[in-house]
Formats: C-alpha cells, structure tokens, sequence
C-alpha cells in the first residue's frame, strides 16, 4: 500500500491513515507491518520498526486521540486526559540518526521512539503559528487535516493529485451541464 504524505505535519499525516472517516472509515494500517512501513514511508525510520499486535492497538490509540484533539471544539479546552497521553509519548527518545565512516547516515528507532515523533508533531501542530493554517479538506469524503502553508492561505484541498482534481473535474462537468441548459 502506498501512502500520501500531504498534511505538511507527521501527527496529520498520522491521522490520516484512516480515510473518509464519516463514511467507509478506510484503515490504512491494518496491521502491525503496514504500520511499520508507514514510519518508514513517512522518513521516520530508514528500517521498519518491531510492532507486536499490542504496540499496533497503542499506535492506534494514540492516533484516535490525536484525531479528538485536532477535532476537538476550538472554544473548549482540550481534554486533560488526552493531552497528558499526547504529552507522555512525545517525552519519549526520538528516533536516532547515526553517521558512518562511509558518509551514509540511517536513522533508527523502536516503536516508542516513531510514536515520539508523531506526539510531538500533534504537539506542534497546536503551536499558535501552525494552529492559525490547521485547516480540513473540503473533499466529499475527505477527513484529512492540513496545515496550509500557500502563501495567501487559501489551499481548499488536501491535494491536488486528488481531492483538488476531483473537485475540480466536477466543477467543470457542473459548468459544462449548465452551458448546455
């Protein structure tokens, strides 16, 4: 399976592994070896990372409070609980980058260390610079979060290579009918 990196934050892309939320409610990392190669596909690790059944069920929950938090009424406070969740894993070690004599570098890590690196994008995605561009694909189905980074703030799409162009391609065919009424 491949998967699309497009959020421009690893926490939103993260959240995203469950597609069109509001109705198929598609899981795109099933088990614990897609989850793997998610991290690896993401840049978190350059090797798939062990994942038992229960290190993918904690992924998963801390994927779904994520997707609370970010969805989550901006006039409330956020839940205590949730936040202490997020916060604990992004204490954890981070992945590591090793250097070799070779000049090549890998970096490495265990599951705790990649779910560090999604709680503490989830942790940046709150910053006030990057709260005020968090924005939701307009997409039918889409659920996707995003951070828009477009100059005149105005990105609609989670991308274009696909919610953009399907809503762009209905637009047309709209015009297209109306024209010919």
């Amino acid at each position: 399976m491949s998967f699309a990196f497009v959020a421009g934050n690893l926490a939103l892309d993260f959240v995203a592994t469950v597609a069109e939320r509001r109705t198929t409610a598609v899981e795109r990392v099933p088990t614990p070896a897609a989850l793997a190669q998610w991290f690896v596909d993401a840049g978190v690790v350059d090797a798939p990372p062990a994942i038992s059944e229960r290190g993918h069920g904690e992924a998963l929950a801390l994927r779904e409070t994520i997707w609370g938090l970010l969805s989550a009424d901006p006039a409330h406070p956020l839940d205590v609980g949730a936040v202490s969740l997020v916060n604990g894993y992004a204490g954890a070690g981070v992945p590591v980058a090793a250097l070799a004599a070779d000049r090549s570098v890998t970096t490495s890590g265990d599951l705790d260390s990649c779910l560090a690196s999604v709680a503490r994008a989830a942790v940046d995605a709150f910053r006030p610079e990057n709260a005020a561009h968090l924005k939701w694909c307009e997409g039918v189905d889409c659920t996707r979060p995003f951070l828009d980074a477009s100059r005149a703030s105005n990105r609609r799409w989670c991308g274009m290579a696909g919610c953009g162009d399907r809503a762009k391609a209905a637009a047309y065919r709209a015009r297209k009918r109306t024209a010919h009424v």
